[in-house]
């Protein structure tokens, strides 16, 4: 039985090194982020991260050891060539997991997790991001790890397999089951109350660090675990409890009455509505929002001419997820996305819904794949009844990676508009993409490429507004300039900070009154009640959509990021990250948790709403 327990101990101890090298990789890959570690940090990670290599480790040893308890009863050499077909494959699977996740950390800024098979589901445009040099940097790196861990079995562990008959084959199989008990251990992550999770991991404030320390491997398990119980999750307060403290958020301080006059923005109840959302337009790169200078001269400008929201903020970081948010009033989820689940985003409230009822036609414009992350049974399930996408252009019009560019489609939304009867009023979204990785654009007038993508996105934004204006129907639409997210601008902006969620949004068109600045924080989600309301129109619907100029708003901005939010207000800002159970940011630091549980109880009422839908 001792070549048993070896061979056992041989493929358990084996996997460690194995699964803990990805950590120095890992963080030598993504050295900019790196810079200024010691080597006490690399094997701060290294060791913390033991704890989830353990567990993925485990996972890996079972089939090992029902091969042992089979082996006590028909013992053979074929178990050995069985083997090592599930290390070749296994080998394959823990290679292409951390080839993957090390690539799209860079993008995403967080580990592996089930969002990746919601973007695979359209793989062309999943690739689009990726330069070429760095699939195939990617490719040789997986090939090279996966031979590593065939061969490291192959040689040192296969050949321990004991193959001569067990005599006392019940004494013997008592002690394999017992390992298997003790494999449990590892497997859960520990003995205590709490279970394997990312945040086990955690150890300083440094979240690159702790982000080191993941195994990606488990952080993929972990969340394909965790994408069917949502009202399960989050449950920070009792439902009691729950419900008081979110009627008390969302309430409004002081309901409109007879003295309050509402502010009313527009010139008509019934204006035409083309809403513009700009790929990953952070408020950083847009001087009029508070941003960097020069970059986009032409919304600075019209800023000037229309209603300017400075203080709006993204609840992503994807566009399927800011979509929801800003046509549907959705908050954001951080862990899923609404979008993938069409049974429940098909019971979404939405703006063209709204406006149908009152006569209102829609349609859809985006110069990419309209099937990326179900976007196109989204949008009709929207009440949307025309798209034009890609495949409505010819092949030499998608220059871009990602379809076409946004001259092309700017070009044909202005033809589609001075071509409208003008007796039935319209609903028109368009969905930009010019500046997206890999930020490919006809226009180099920049040297930073993503810069130079939105300030080419900001020139089409111009040219095309300024011809707009010269048509009759002009006078009666609102056009709404806002982001779906924001973006990592400047590159030493980490993944949770406010920055990195603030957008623009600017209304404009010759149904404005008079041009305005709303210093409100708000969010996207409140475009949707603030619309309506403006048309005189009913919202109660929207859920998590507030009325910005609703004299009762109660002033505050939510985000999510991977698993974790920040809540703002005036009194300052507070980001949790529910992995680690701990806030990763609070200032000022003295506000005793208020700003926190503010921030728990929304995600808290948002998994409750997304689990019963």
């Amino acid at each position: 039985m001792k070549k048993q327990l070896l061979f056992l101990l041989a493929v358990f101890i084996g996997w460690l090194p194995l699964l803990a090298i990805q950590k120095p990789v890992f963080m030598l890959y993504h050295h900019a982020l790196a810079n200024g570690c010691s080597l006490i940090d690399y094997l701060k990670v290294i060791t913390h991260g033991l704890l989830l290599d353990c567990t993925v480790s485990g996972y890996l040893t079972v089939i090992p050891l029902l091969c042992i308890l089979a082996s006590v009863w028909l013992p053979g050499t074929f178990y050995k060539k069985f083997l090592k077909g599930y290390f070749l494959a296994t080998g394959l699977l823990i290679a292409a997991i951390f080839a993957v996740d090390v690539a799209l950390y860079g993008y995403w800024g967080f580990r592996l997790d089930a969002t990746l098979f919601f973007y695979l589901q359209s793989p062309g445009d999943a690739m689009a991001s990726v330069p070429v040099w760095t699939f195939i940097w990617q490719f040789a790196l997986f090939l090279i790890y996966a031979y590593g861990i065939f061969l490291v079995f192959k040689r040192f562990v296969i050949p321990l397999f004991p193959i001569t008959p067990v005599h006392k084959k019940l004494g013997s199989t008592f002690i394999v089951l017992l390992l298997g008990g003790i494999l449990f251990i590892p497997i859960r992550g520990g003995v205590t109350t709490s279970t394997a999770n990312v945040g086990m991991v955690y150890f300083s404030k440094n979240q690159f660090l702790n982000h080191s320390a993941i195994n990606p491997a488990f952080s993929l398990l972990a969340s394909l675990s965790k994408q069917q119980d949502f009202a399960a999750q989050f449950n920070f307060f009792p439902e009691e409890e729950r419900k008081q403290r979110y009627e008390a958020l969302t309430h409004p301080k002081d309901s409109l009455s007879e003295n309050q006059e509402k502010v009313q923005l527009l010139t008509t109840d019934r204006p035409n509505i083309l809403i513009i959302l700009m790929e990953s337009f952070t408020a950083n790169a847009i001087e009029a929002v508070g941003g960097e200078a020069g970059i986009t001269p032409n919304l600075n400008r019209l800023s000037k001419e229309g209603i300017t929201f400075t203080n709006m903020y993204a609840n992503s970081f994807r566009t399927d997820r800011g979509l929801v948010s800003v046509l549907n009033g959705y908050l954001a989820q951080p862990t899923t996305s609404i979008m993938k689940y069409p049974a429940k985003s098909q019971t979404l409230p939405s703006i063209a819904r709204s406006l149908g009822e009152q006569g209102y036609v829609a349609d859809m414009l985006y110069g990419g794949d309209i099937n990326f992350t179900n976007m196109q049974s989204y949008f009709f399930s929207s009440g949307y009844s025309k798209i034009t996408a890609d495949r409505d252009f010819p092949l030499s019009s998608r220059l871009s990676k990602w379809g076409a560019n946004d001259d092309i489609t700017f070009s044909h939304l202005y033809k589609s508009i001075k071509d409208r009867d003008d007796k039935t009023p319209w609903l028109s979204t368009f969905l930009t993409l010019s500046s997206h990785e890999p930020f490919e654009v006809p226009y180099h007038h920049l040297d930073d490429p993503f810069l130079n993508s939105v300030a080419f996105t900001d020139s089409c934004i111009g040219s095309f507004i300024d011809k707009l204006k010269e048509l009759p129907v002009w006078n009666n639409t609102l056009v709404v300039l806002v982001a779906d997210h924001g973006y990592h601008y400047p590159s030493s902006l980490k993944e949770y900070e406010p920055r990195r969620f603030h957008i623009p949004m600017i209304w404009l068109g010759g149904a404005v009154k008079n041009p305005a600045i709303i210093d409100t924080y708000a969010n996207q989600t409140d475009l949707a009640a603030t619309l309506l309301s403006q048309l005189g129109l009913p919202h109660d619907q929207f859920i998590f959509s507030r009325d910005i100029l609703d004299p009762g708003y109660r002033e505050y901005s939510f985000y999510t990021f991977s698993n974790g939010f920040g809540f703002i207000d005036n009194t300052g800002v507070s980001v949790y990250d529910n992995e680690s159970n701990k806030p990763l940011l609070e200032e000022p630091a003295n506000n005793s948790g208020d700003r926190l549980n503010k921030g728990k109880v929304i995600l808290q009422t948002l998994y409750d709403d997304l689990g019963n839908r």
